[in-house]
């Protein structure tokens, strides 16, 4: 009797636990269903990995460089120090997620989706974002150099001290967004919106604000251009310009 009573509370378990753990077991592939499994330091390089489902996954320390990750759902994932250099994540979701120190060098991330992320000190060098949103996401100390933003949603966002160093911003929301300290040197920022951006210290050396959106006096009394720096008419550079430590 005992014997039954064990087969009967493993089956019961059984078909409980299954279902899950089989998904954690599948293989990578495309559509692949990886919901909250703990999936870290992987080598999953060059995979095809098309609409697969990450969200709530632990995947600290993966390595998806060069990967076909179109469409994929990383919601609420964990993604420290994940690579993802010259993946094509287009249309990824990366709401809520986790990527602290992520390396989306060169990547494809056309439309994909940042809102809420946590993605501070990740490398987007030379990355497409072109459309992709990062409504309040927290992106401090992100490089964006070469990086094409045009188009892209930054507004309500963290970017303090963010690399933005030859980067395309054209069409780019900074609306009320945090670019204290933020590099944006030697850029045109021509139709790129600053309504309420904060710009305490920001690194504004040769760039075009001629046609910015949204500027106003006050944020630019904070910020560090120098004699090279294109104001609207109607604004003045400030007696403190240039800043004594910008660089800093």
């Amino acid at each position: 009797m005992r014997h039954c009573n064990g087969v009967a509370l493993g089956a019961f378990l059984l078909a409980f636990t299954t279902p899950a753990m089989a998904a954690c077991q599948d293989p990578p592939k495309a559509r692949v269903d990886w919901t909250g499994c703990h999936k870290p330091q992987l080598m999953l390089g060059n995979d095809d990995l098309a609409g697969a489902v990450f969200a709530k996954a632990s995947l600290n320390g993966t390595d998806f460089t060069g990967s076909k990750l179109a469409g994929a759902k990383f919601a609420e994932a964990e993604l420290g120090f994940v690579k993802f250099a010259g993946a094509d994540l287009s249309g990824a979701d990366f709401t809520k997620a986790v990527a602290w120190r992520a390396n989306f060098t060169k990547a494809k991330l056309e439309k994909a989706n940042f809102t809420t992320a946590q993605t501070s000190r990740s490398l987007f060098v030379q990355a497409l974002l072109a459309g992709a949103n990062f409504t309040k996401s927290e992106v401090n100390r992100s490089d964006f150099s070469g990086a094409d933003l045009s188009g892209a949603d930054m507004s309500n966002a963290e970017l303090a001290r963010a690399n933005f160093t030859n980067a395309k911003l054209a069409g780019v929301k900074f609306e009320d967004s945090n670019l204290g300290r933020a590099r944006l040197n030697g850029l045109d920022l021509s139709g790129v919106q600053l309504g309420d951006t904060r710009l305490f210290r920001t690194q504004l050396r040769g760039t075009n604000l001629s046609a910015a959106v949204g500027l106003n006096q006050g944020q630019l009394d904070i910020a560090c251009g120098g004699p090279d720096t294109k104001l609207p008419a109607g604004l003045s550079p400030p007696k403190s310009w240039p800043c004594a430590d910008e660089d800093e």
